[in-house]
């Protein structure tokens, strides 16, 4: 372990810090970060320098491109940085370390342009373009979680990308902290169906699915707005239900489908998502948690996500800065990663068991 370094941007620093007392717990050393300083002149055009020597090191660099918290002085007015500013620091960071490391791996827990990873017609195709670029800069691993769609790794076939979930880390904090039974796991559209499909054959349940009835005349922030959610599935009524997504965006399509869901005669209901962006704020999340719709958030802290909003109590952060120092460790140890890939049947077991499941 003594080639490997981490390097943590601004933008991750709490989750990277967590990441480094972890390895530092499993290898009874002190300290893999390297400095760095990341500066801005005041048009806005940035610069990363590497303080610290990184020369033949195993390097890991963690970035959070959704971190929409960070802010700097563009022409004497705050400027909050986004997705494509944190990318471009990313791209500095592995300018001034290319050359120097044996090694450079990108931990990119929210995958940048996930949601772009494919194009119809006469659009942009960023996701694989972002990662083609990332080839090309000397990238010799990518790293992240829950990719909106894996596939677009076909986009670089010569360099390994694996993807995470954090599924098992979820469903333990879940078991642990709330009294669930009679269990039935929801996808809130077809998209997400296989995510759903896995998380229900983990607890040993049921799945069922919401179709988006959507009305393909009108086009409004970029989608076609959703006219109807159809129900397709087991009785819901007396469940205890999992909605199950790997992001929230605005949030209205998961409170749309919780409502409808305690309109049937769920008992309880559980949102579950890898990402929890808020784009519109936390409003309707208030609201519909007033309203009885659902019981609980649960979601990582594989992105930023404001105090304002973890402080709320419908609010749980699952921490998964241990899976992520196993899966470097592993890495850096030159071991397989299978069993962080699968290894669901310990999990399997433990739940099920908590849950009085037949196994």
């Amino acid at each position: 372990m003594n080639d490997l370094k981490l390097i943590v941007l601004e933008n991750c620093q709490v989750l990277g810090l967590k990441v480094n007392e972890n390895l530092e717990k499993m290898n009874n050393k002190n300290d893999y970060l390297v400095s760095i300083v990341n500066s801005r002149f005041a048009n806005g055009e940035g610069k990363v320098k590497i303080e610290d020597s990184v020369r033949d090191k195993d390097l890991y660099i963690i970035s959070d491109v959704g971190n929409y918290g960070i802010n700097y002085q563009l022409h004497g007015m705050p400027h909050y940085m986004s997705p494509d500013e944190h990318f471009q620091d990313i791209k500095r960071v592995i300018s001034a370390t290319s050359g120097h490391a044996s090694r450079i791996n990108l931990i990119m827990p929210l995958l940048y342009q996930s949601r772009q990873h494919k194009r119809k017609g006469r659009e942009s195709l960023d996701c694989a373009i972002a990662l083609q670029e990332l080839e090309s800069l000397g990238v010799n691993n990518i790293i992240t979680f829950d990719a909106h769609d894996p596939n677009v790794s076909n986009a670089i076939p010569k360099l390994p990308f694996d993807n995470f979930y954090p599924t098992h880390t979820i469903i333990n904090e879940l078991v642990n902290n709330e009294e669930v039974n009679n269990i039935l796991v929801i996808s809130p559209d077809m998209g997400a169906m296989e995510r759903a499909r896995y998380y229900a054959e983990i607890l040993g349940c049921d799945v069922g699915v919401f179709y988006k009835r959507r009305d393909l005349s009108k086009v409004i922030n970029g989608k076609n707005p959703i006219i109807e959610h159809v129900y397709m599935g087991a009785d819901v009524k007396d469940k205890d239900i999992i909605i199950v997504d790997d992001m929230i965006a605005s949030g209205n399509s998961m409170i749309e489908t919780a409502k409808e869901l305690k309109e049937k005669g769920a008992r309880k209901v559980y949102l579950i998502a890898t990402f929890t962006l808020l784009t519109e704020g936390a409003d309707n999340f208030i609201k519909a948690y007033n309203n009885g719709y659902f019981n609980k958030l649960y979601s990582t802290n594989l992105s930023y996500v404001p105090d304002t909003i973890k402080n709320n109590n419908w609010y749980y952060e699952v921490d998964c800065s241990k899976q992520i120092a196993e899966i470097i460790d592993t890495l850096n140890k030159k071991k397989s990663l299978t069993i962080l890939h699968n290894g669901k049947k310990e999990i399997i077991n433990k739940v099920r068991k908590k849950l009085g499941v037949n196994l």
